[in-house]
């Protein structure tokens, strides 16, 4: 029995933190818009029995799915999304290894020190993270002072509303969800693998390209996901960094939801959304599953 309520516990936590929410969303975007509390039709009235459980079910479709297909405001949405996901992981990927590959070749007694400055930022509050960016990065902010201030350039630079802001505001943010990964992979890297390599003949270059990134594979795979997936749904980066000409599906979704209050369609968005990120996420269990086997 106990062992039975160990493994029961985490599926316990699923089934209500996000099975349920997850068969309630799905419910609302088979329903339709209505100018009521709450914002859909039909709702369920156990009060009429079987009767009032047939027309609720009668009363579901999906139109809310058909209407994503034929708007392109949504496939475009998508598209961006996954276009600036892919982006902005690469770019992390490229910013945080030089990062993890110089904190797990540093001194022992730094590790820790360094390990604390790259989680040190979830110490502050991601909003005043983000509304920090939009004063670094405004025509009259600190960026732009600081390079008129060198001599770089002659007149201020556009940066914030554009995607590049939203690029930089991203790999701000998710620089953690990747170096600590990837350290965790390099720091267990066994060193006499490199000097056996160099003693073959190899160069140092050569050495790090056939052995230190494959070894490291698991953990740049596992990063990549854990900045990926997040920011495939991100809202907040784009709405306070992004002007008009970003779109992301997140923001299109928040959109749905507050300001237009069509939570029907806005639930058919979520539900798309998620069918889109299972196929990373299977990926990546795939991966650790295989990893799992190959170190058992």
């Amino acid at each position: 029995m106990r062992r039975i309520a160990l493994i029961a516990l985490p599926y316990l936590w699923l089934l209500a933190l996000f099975f349920v929410p997850f068969l309630i969303v799905l419910k609302i975007s088979l329903s339709d818009t209505a100018l009521a509390i709450p914002p859909y039709a039909p709702t369920l009235d156990l009060s009429e029995g079987w009767a009032g459980i047939r027309d609720w079910w009668s009363g579901l479709d999906f139109e809310n799915y058909v209407f994503l297909t034929t708007d392109s405001l949504y496939w475009k949405a998508y598209l961006s999304s996954l276009k600036i996901a892919v982006i902005s992981t690469a770019i992390t990927l490229l910013v945080g290894y030089p990062i993890a590959y110089g904190m797990s070749r540093a001194r022992d007694e730094w590790r820790p020190t360094l390990l604390m400055l790259v989680i040190l930022p979830f110490w502050t509050s991601f909003l005043i993270r983000v509304y920090a960016w939009k004063a670094i990065l405004a025509q009259e902010g600190f960026l732009n002072q600081v390079l008129i201030g060198l001599g770089v350039i002659s007149e201020p630079l556009t940066i914030l509303n554009t995607n590049t802001a939203v690029y930089i505001g991203i790999v701000y943010t998710y620089l953690p969800f990747m170096v600590l990964p990837l350290y965790a992979a390099l720091e267990k890297l066994d060193d006499s693998l490199l000097e056996a390599a160099e003693d073959l003949g190899c160069t140092r270059m050569k050495a790090f390209w056939l052995i230190t990134i494959p070894l490291s594979m698991q953990g740049i795979v596992a990063g990549s996901f854990l900045v990926f997936i997040p920011v495939m749904g991100e809202f907040v980066i784009p709405t306070l960094l992004g002007g008009s000409d970003t779109l992301m599906i997140g923001k299109v979704l928040w959109e749905e939801f507050f300001s237009n209050r069509d939570w029907p369609v806005a639930s058919a968005v979520a539900i798309v959304l998620l069918a889109i990120l299972i196929f990373p996420i299977v990926l990546f269990l795939k991966n650790e599953e295989k990893q799992w086997e190959s170190d058992t």
